[in-house]
Protein backbone atom coordinates (compact mmCIF):
# COMPACT_ATOMS: atom_id res chain seq x y z
CA UNK A 1 0.00 0.00 0.00
CA UNK A 2 1.24 3.79 -0.67
CA UNK A 3 1.07 6.49 1.37
CA UNK A 4 -1.90 7.68 -0.26
CA UNK A 5 -3.85 4.92 0.02
CA UNK A 6 -2.66 4.80 3.79
CA UNK A 7 -4.00 8.65 4.46
CA UNK A 8 -7.04 7.97 2.88
CA UNK A 9 -8.04 5.08 4.72
CA UNK A 10 -7.37 6.51 7.98
CA UNK A 11 -9.30 9.71 7.01
CA UNK A 12 -11.99 7.16 5.92
CA UNK A 13 -12.04 5.60 9.16
CA UNK A 14 -11.79 8.75 10.72
CA UNK A 15 -14.54 10.21 9.50
CA UNK A 16 -16.83 6.70 10.22
CA UNK A 17 -15.42 7.15 13.61
CA UNK A 18 -17.18 10.74 14.23
CA UNK A 19 -20.78 10.26 12.73
CA UNK A 20 -21.60 6.70 14.42
CA UNK A 21 -23.37 7.97 17.65
CA UNK A 22 -22.34 7.13 20.83
CA UNK A 23 -23.90 3.53 22.42
CA UNK A 24 -25.97 5.87 25.08
CA UNK A 25 -27.18 7.81 22.37
CA UNK A 26 -28.52 4.42 20.01
CA UNK A 27 -30.04 3.33 23.46
CA UNK A 28 -32.10 5.99 24.08
CA UNK A 29 -33.03 6.06 20.24
CA UNK A 30 -34.04 2.49 21.19
CA UNK A 31 -36.03 2.96 24.17
CA UNK A 32 -37.77 6.29 22.30
CA UNK A 33 -38.58 3.53 19.58
CA UNK A 34 -40.07 0.97 21.79
CA UNK A 35 -41.69 3.68 23.95
CA UNK A 36 -43.47 5.33 20.67
CA UNK A 37 -44.19 1.76 18.89
CA UNK A 38 -46.27 0.84 22.37
CA UNK A 39 -47.89 4.13 21.84
CA UNK A 40 -48.97 3.03 18.69
CA UNK A 41 -50.53 -0.66 19.67
CA UNK A 42 -52.03 1.04 22.58
CA UNK A 43 -53.85 3.70 19.82
CA UNK A 44 -54.90 1.22 17.46
CA UNK A 45 -55.85 -1.07 20.65
CA UNK A 46 -57.70 1.83 21.77
CA UNK A 47 -59.45 2.61 18.19
CA UNK A 48 -60.46 -1.05 18.07
CA UNK A 49 -62.00 -1.03 21.37
CA UNK A 50 -64.02 2.36 20.42
CA UNK A 51 -65.11 0.61 16.78
CA UNK A 52 -65.97 -2.68 19.03
CA UNK A 53 -68.04 -0.33 21.58
CA UNK A 54 -69.65 1.98 19.09
CA UNK A 55 -70.62 -1.14 17.23
CA UNK A 56 -72.67 -2.47 20.09
CA UNK A 57 -74.22 0.77 20.98
CA UNK A 58 -75.60 1.33 17.42
CA UNK A 59 -76.68 -2.28 17.64
CA UNK A 60 -78.11 -2.23 20.76
CA UNK A 61 -79.98 1.10 20.21
CA UNK A 62 -80.99 -0.35 16.76
CA UNK A 63 -82.38 -3.43 19.17
CA UNK A 64 -84.36 -0.64 21.38
CA UNK A 65 -85.62 1.25 18.22
CA UNK A 66 -87.30 -2.01 17.01
CA UNK A 67 -88.70 -2.98 20.28
CA UNK A 68 -90.24 -0.18 20.93
CA UNK A 69 -92.07 -0.28 17.13
CA UNK A 70 -92.57 -4.00 17.25
CA UNK A 71 -94.48 -3.51 20.75
CA UNK A 72 -96.59 -0.44 18.86
CA UNK A 73 -97.13 -3.40 16.19
CA UNK A 74 -98.59 -5.58 18.50
CA UNK A 75 -100.87 -2.83 20.41
CA UNK A 76 -102.16 -2.46 16.08
CA UNK A 77 -102.44 -6.50 16.16
CA UNK A 78 -104.17 -6.33 19.64
CA UNK A 79 -107.09 -4.10 18.92
CA UNK A 80 -107.36 -6.15 15.30
CA UNK A 81 -108.03 -8.96 17.46
CA UNK A 82 -110.60 -7.40 19.46
CA UNK A 83 -112.38 -6.24 16.57
CA UNK A 84 -112.58 -9.69 15.46
CA UNK A 85 -114.15 -10.81 18.36
CA UNK A 86 -117.11 -8.10 18.23
CA UNK A 87 -117.10 -8.79 14.61
CA UNK A 88 -116.59 -12.65 14.18
CA UNK A 89 -117.14 -13.14 10.49
CA UNK A 90 -115.96 -9.86 8.79
CA UNK A 91 -113.66 -11.11 5.87
CA UNK A 92 -111.61 -7.56 5.52
CA UNK A 93 -110.63 -7.59 9.49
CA UNK A 94 -109.21 -11.47 9.09
CA UNK A 95 -107.57 -10.50 5.94
CA UNK A 96 -105.45 -7.47 7.85
CA UNK A 97 -104.98 -9.47 10.76
CA UNK A 98 -103.25 -12.36 8.66
CA UNK A 99 -101.28 -9.95 7.05
CA UNK A 100 -100.49 -8.42 10.17
CA UNK A 101 -99.31 -12.19 11.39
CA UNK A 102 -97.25 -12.52 8.35
CA UNK A 103 -95.07 -10.15 8.85
CA UNK A 104 -94.20 -10.50 12.42
CA UNK A 105 -93.71 -14.19 11.48
CA UNK A 106 -91.44 -12.56 8.75
CA UNK A 107 -89.62 -10.81 11.45
CA UNK A 108 -88.55 -13.63 13.37
CA UNK A 109 -91.86 -12.95 15.88
CA UNK A 110 -93.94 -15.96 17.47
CA UNK A 111 -97.07 -15.76 18.97
CA UNK A 112 -96.96 -18.11 22.34
CA UNK A 113 -98.79 -21.00 22.88
CA UNK A 114 -101.04 -20.78 25.71
CA UNK A 115 -104.43 -21.82 25.74
CA UNK A 116 -104.81 -25.44 27.44
CA UNK A 117 -100.90 -25.39 28.60
CA UNK A 118 -99.12 -25.42 31.92
CA UNK A 119 -98.75 -22.00 33.45
CA UNK A 120 -95.48 -20.88 32.94
CA UNK A 121 -94.54 -17.61 35.03
CA UNK A 122 -91.76 -16.57 32.61
CA UNK A 123 -94.10 -16.79 29.42
CA UNK A 124 -97.51 -16.24 31.09
CA UNK A 125 -99.25 -12.86 33.38
CA UNK A 126 -102.02 -14.71 35.41
CA UNK A 127 -105.00 -11.63 35.19
CA UNK A 128 -107.57 -13.96 36.78
CA UNK A 129 -107.96 -17.31 37.93
CA UNK A 130 -110.87 -19.53 37.95
CA UNK A 131 -112.36 -22.80 39.72
CA UNK A 132 -111.73 -26.11 37.30
CA UNK A 133 -111.69 -29.87 38.25
CA UNK A 134 -108.21 -31.07 39.19
CA UNK A 135 -107.50 -32.62 35.71
CA UNK A 136 -107.34 -28.74 34.51
CA UNK A 137 -105.40 -27.39 37.76
CA UNK A 138 -102.91 -25.15 36.72
CA UNK A 139 -103.72 -24.92 33.24
CA UNK A 140 -104.52 -22.10 30.87
CA UNK A 141 -108.45 -21.40 30.75
CA UNK A 142 -108.02 -18.27 28.39
CA UNK A 143 -106.19 -15.69 26.65
CA UNK A 144 -106.33 -11.96 27.35
CA UNK A 145 -103.71 -10.84 25.13
CA UNK A 146 -101.35 -13.27 23.33
CA UNK A 147 -97.79 -13.27 24.02
CA UNK A 148 -95.03 -12.97 21.70
CA UNK A 149 -91.35 -14.62 21.51
CA UNK A 150 -88.23 -13.20 19.12
CA UNK A 151 -86.45 -15.58 16.86
CA UNK A 152 -83.65 -16.48 19.65
CA UNK A 153 -86.95 -17.57 21.78
CA UNK A 154 -86.70 -14.24 24.05
CA UNK A 155 -90.32 -12.90 25.41
CA UNK A 156 -90.91 -9.98 23.88
CA UNK A 157 -94.23 -9.35 25.43
CA UNK A 158 -95.85 -12.29 28.18
CA UNK A 159 -99.31 -13.47 27.72
CA UNK A 160 -102.05 -12.21 30.00
CA UNK A 161 -103.81 -15.48 30.41
CA UNK A 162 -106.87 -16.68 32.63
CA UNK A 163 -105.37 -19.64 34.97
CA UNK A 164 -107.58 -22.33 36.09
CA UNK A 165 -107.28 -23.61 39.97
CA UNK A 166 -108.73 -26.62 41.48
CA UNK A 167 -112.31 -26.17 43.15
CA UNK A 168 -111.89 -26.30 47.11
CA UNK A 169 -114.69 -27.83 49.24
CA UNK A 170 -116.23 -25.34 51.48
CA UNK A 171 -115.64 -22.02 49.29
Amino acid sequence: MNAEETAAESTDTGEHAEAAPPADEIAALRDELATTQDRYRRALADLDNYRKRTEREAERQAAAARNRMLHEWLDAVDSVERALQMEPGDPGLSAVLEQMNAILARNGVARIDAAGTRFDPQRHEAIAVVPVDDAADQLIAQVARSGYTNRDGEIIRPAQVVVGRRKTDGG
